[in-house]
């Protein structure tokens, strides 16, 4: 899938772009990048055909629709294996809270960043994760700020 595209000049300036303001109109998109329309749009659907996009959404400021509460939940399971992965998985991204889920390797087995609407609902939210049984230890710490990073670019 997108490990078999190259990527040259002209899709790279398109990523960047797109990842800075998925919103542009093709027109406007086609000008900055230096192509015809009809080019733009045939790479773009390329991109997204092959894998390179996965998608476009707006991003929603959580303070904004009462989720003032940001906190990244350190989740330690009492036995890492296979059996458990994938349904913790479908449960922590069927919680409301769920911004984001990571399964990663070191003393935690998933980082989840939740945004609540207040403290309590974040204690709501620890809780029910210490209590499922694959769960046995998490950490919370909340979050004061956060930043994206800039376009991301092949490495």
């Amino acid at each position: 899938m997108a490990k078999d595209v190259v990527l040259d000049s002209v899709d790279l300036a398109l990523l960047r772009e797109l990842q800075n303001d998925g919103r542009l109109p093709n027109k406007t998109l086609a000008q900055r990048i230096g192509v015809a329309p009809s080019t733009c749009l045939a790479r773009t659907q390329r991109l997204i055909d092959s894998g390179v996009i996965l998608g476009f959404r707006a991003e929603v400021s959580a303070a904004a629709i009462g989720r003032q509460v940001q906190a990244v939940l350190a989740v330690q399971f009492v036995s890492h294996s296979r059996p458990l992965v994938d349904p913790f998985v479908a449960w922590a991204r069927s919680r409301p809270q769920t911004r984001a889920l990571f399964h990663v390797t070191g003393a935690f087995d998933f980082l989840v960043q939740a945004a609540c609407s207040d403290t309590e609902d974040l204690q709501e939210l620890v809780l029910e994760f210490t209590g499922r049984r694959e769960v046995g230890r998490v950490e919370t710490h909340l979050v004061f700020g956060s930043w994206q990073g800039g376009p991301l670019t092949p490495g």
